[in-house]
């Protein structure tokens, strides 16, 4: 339950290091470079653009041959192994690839430029497609479609409007062009309201002709071919054929190079590396003979730094704590079981150097809540033994998602409990099935709650669980009683924490022996009345305390207790905060009531082998659905009520995560 300190680490060594420094700082991975404080116009600052684009174009070559071998040469991968993560490689494997990166480049160029033919080819294929589409009205033309006549003749090929026959066509030339004598009008096909045509006639007569044509609608064809419609659409299928052979003997080619896969990935990453390298390299100011560089570290770290720069490079490092005008990173570091739902909180936002990390109790909440929402054992145990086997199988996926995985099999143990409790396991599907299938009579329920079962006593659970909210809601304003006492703001700590324990522990203290809790409680209390006393004293205490002392930042009495008077109001957003909780009750009935509906439609259908089979189908499906479905809901109103109700009464994120310049890659860890 700690926000990492962090130290400041400051590094003059000879420029003849400097490559070696990076790369070591590089390997560790524990210190954030930070440049900005640096800038000096007497220092220089070297030029890494070239270098650093060289690395970055090599880095995606190598991708994009990885991408067409997966094109072509797809891994076989189960459903799981999104979870693989990355694979690890020894450092001699590792440095005996390195020695083979130009030879893999060369590699990877030829499998880009594969593909790129490949296009070429497909492309060819597509142009011979829509030509052969283009000549099939023309198919019948026994002519090349480029055919203008001969010495004597002149002929017409192209397009006419409306749909004619070869009478049709001639009549209507006739009737434009009554002087011609000699006319040969054919039509070659007709669709869509157009007629393919061919004209021949006399020299003479082209004039005359060629006015009536167009008296028709007659155009030339979009896309005229030299050579006799159906000879061409034969040598574009053979064109088509040819390509056809040739993708497929690239496609051999490219396939054959599958071998070398691990090896460009390998490749990539290590270009990548560089050009992270080659980055932080270009923002370093140096001097003639000597270069600075500044980052945070962990304070933990820093000595071991200090020493192994000083020893191997003979470097200058000096270490400060961080001043408080600076805003350092923030790394956390908890317990092995509430670093898991670290991603919880910085999907929210990260805690500030000085405040504090809530993740260690957010943690117990956060697991203790989800498993009353979802509040099933049979779903619990899903969730336990599914995310035991994606743990088991896959030791070796990202860093994020082992935490996420590893939180919701925690949060399937607090299912499982509380599915025990409250008597749910699937449902009601062991009385049901026992009843349907092997003729149970008996007394029900089989699996008895060992607590009380909420979909008989409703309001008993809403009361439990408005009771768990403000123990929730209590521990966040101790949270924030805390960070008054850390600061030596004792006032404070009395004013806005003490004096709000008091009044809300006392105005409890009152509502519990009325008759209206009493009627939606279902339960009876009486106090002595010494209690009763007590319980008046702490709200009247309390209340005077925030009038008066709510707004001491303000001199002026009258605005200072209007503004305490005010804050008062503010009981009503803790009674807001508190109904709030219901949603604990809201998730685990819908959750029982909608897997009890499912038992009954399942065994609807009566007690032998078929019903037995689509009580199996209806269960499976339905559970599926009703699992998938309020596991989602059980996590979001979790998270909903960590950011709204519990931060809301403490929290003050805006950290900014601990970068490290480290060696990041997409494919490889190097063991």
């Amino acid at each position: 339950m700690a926000v990492v300190a962090m130290e400041k680490i400051s590094v003059c060594a000879l420029k003849t290091n400097r490559k070696a420094i990076l790369e070591t700082l590089q390997g560790l991975g524990v210190m954030q470079v930070v440049t900005d404080e640096l800038d000096d116009p007497e220092l220089l600052k070297m030029d890494t653009a070239e270098a650093k684009a060289r690395f970055d174009k090599n880095a995606d070559l190598a991708d994009q041959a990885v991408a067409i071998l997966d094109k072509y040469v797809p891994l076989k991968k189960g459903m799981l192994d999104s979870f693989a993560g990355k694979e690890t490689v020894e450092p001699a494997e590792f440095e005996r690839i390195i020695d083979e990166q130009t030879d893999l480049m060369k590699i990877a160029t030829k499998i880009q430029r594969r593909e790129k033919d490949i296009s070429e080819c497909k492309g060819n294929i597509l142009r011979d497609e829509n030509q052969i589409e283009s000549l099939v009205p023309w198919m019948s033309l026994d002519v090349p479609m480029s055919f203008a006549g001969t010495k004597k003749t002149d002929a017409f090929i192209g397009t006419v409007s409306g749909i004619l026959d070869d009478a049709m066509l001639y009549a209507a030339l006739k009737e434009k062009a009554p002087d011609v004598e000699s006319l040969s009008a054919n039509v070659i096909s007709s669709g869509n309201d157009t007629t393919n045509i061919f004209v021949m006639c006399l020299k003479e007569d082209r004039e005359a002709v060629e006015t009536a044509l167009r008296g028709i609608g007659y155009a030339k064809p979009a896309q005229a071919v030299l050579g006799i419609p159906s000879q061409v659409a034969d040598d574009c299928r053979a064109d088509i054929s040819r390509q056809e052979a040739e993708i497929a003997k690239l496609e051999e080619e490219i396939k054959k190079r599958a071998g070398v896969r691990e090896d460009l990935k390998i490749v990539a990453d290590y270009y990548r590396t560089r050009a992270e390298k080659y980055r932080i390299l270009g923002t370093i100011p140096q001097s003639r003979s000597v270069f600075f560089l500044e980052g945070w570290v962990p304070a933990d770290a820093a000595p071991k730094i200090r020493s192994l720069l000083q020893e191997k490079y003979g470097a200058i490092v000096d270490t400060e704590t961080k001043r408080e005008e600076e805003e350092a990173p923030t790394l956390l570091r908890n317990n092995k079981f509430s670093a898991n739902y670290e991603p919880v909180l910085a999907s929210y936002g990260l805690p500030k150097h000085g405040k504090v990390d809530p993740t260690a109790i957010m943690s117990a909440f956060y697991m203790f809540f989800f498993g009353m929402m979802l509040s099933d054992a049979g779903y619990g145990l899903l969730m336990v033994i599914g995310t035991a086997i994606v743990l088991k199988k896959y030791p070796n996926m990202a860093e994020n998602m082992k935490k996420m995985i590893t939180m919701f099999f925690w949060c399937g143990i607090s299912t499982t409990f509380w599915g025990f409790m409250f008597g749910g396991f699937f449902g009601d599907v062991i009385d049901v099935f026992a009843k349907t299938f092997l003729g149970y009579t008996g007394p029900t329920p089989i699996l008895k709650p060992l607590w009380f079962n909420p979909l008989d006593q409703p309001m008993r659970l809403l009361i439990w669980c408005m009771l768990f909210g403000i123990i929730h809601l209590f521990f966040g304003l101790g949270i924030k009683g805390y960070e008054y006492l850390k600061d030596g703001d004792m006032v404070g700590f009395v004013s806005d924490i003490v004096a709000w324990y008091a009044f809300l522990i006392g105005l409890i203290l009152i509502l519990l022996p009325t008759e209206l809790f009493g009627n939606i409680a279902q339960m009876t209390f009486t106090f002595p009345p010494v209690v009763n006393t007590l319980a008046k004293v702490l709200t009247f205490g309390g209340m005077i305390v925030i009038v008066l002392m709510s707004g001491r930042a303000n001199k002026n009495w009258g605005l200072r207790v209007a503004l305490g008077a005010y804050d008062i109001y503010g009981v009503t957003s803790w009674l807001s905060d508190v109904l709030s909780y219901s949603r604990l009750l809201a998730l685990g009935l819908a959750t029982g009531v909608i897997a009890q509906v499912i038992n009954t439609m399942g065994s609807m259908f009566g007690g032998g082998p078929i019903g037995l089979i689509l009580f199996i189908i209806i269960f499976v499906v339905g559970n599926i659905l009703n699992f998938a479905i309020n596991v989602l809901g059980a996590y979001v109103h979790t998270n909903r009520l960590q950011y709204v109700e519990f931060f809301g009464k403490f929290y003050d994120a805006g950290g900014e995560p601990f970068t490290p310049f480290t060696t990041k890659t997409n494919y490889i860890d190097i063991k």
